[in-house]
């Protein structure tokens, strides 16, 4: 089966939503899982693009689906950002010797 362009979009899209439900509920494995489903979907649909050309109306799908994954990311960088600062602390008050 052939799948279009927007399909792709809308696929990242639904691994972009699924990424944030883990990140609401603290499950940061399977952000990390959505994080590298979502990477195979974008080099698909680089791929795709190539030969591909969207036609007017399916850019303005692509415009509406794009805001809301660039929300989504938004929403999980303000869940995961406290995590990231523990991380950054933890490293930044490791002795270069513990950390081997």
């Amino acid at each position: 089966m052939e799948h279009s362009l927007l399909d792709y979009y809308k696929a990242i899209e639904c691994a972009s939503q699924k990424m944030l439900e883990a990140a609401l509920s603290e499950n940061w494995d399977q952000v990390v899982r959505m994080e590298s489903t979502c990477a195979v979907l974008i080099e698909q649909l680089r791929d795709k693009a190539r030969s591909r050309k969207l036609t007017a109306d399916e850019r303005v799908e692509k415009v509406r689906i794009m805001q809301r994954i660039l929300r989504t990311d938004a929403e999980i960088r303000v869940l995961a950002e406290p995590w990231l600062n523990d991380i950054d602390l933890l490293l930044r008050n490791s002795s270069p010797a513990s950390m081997h």
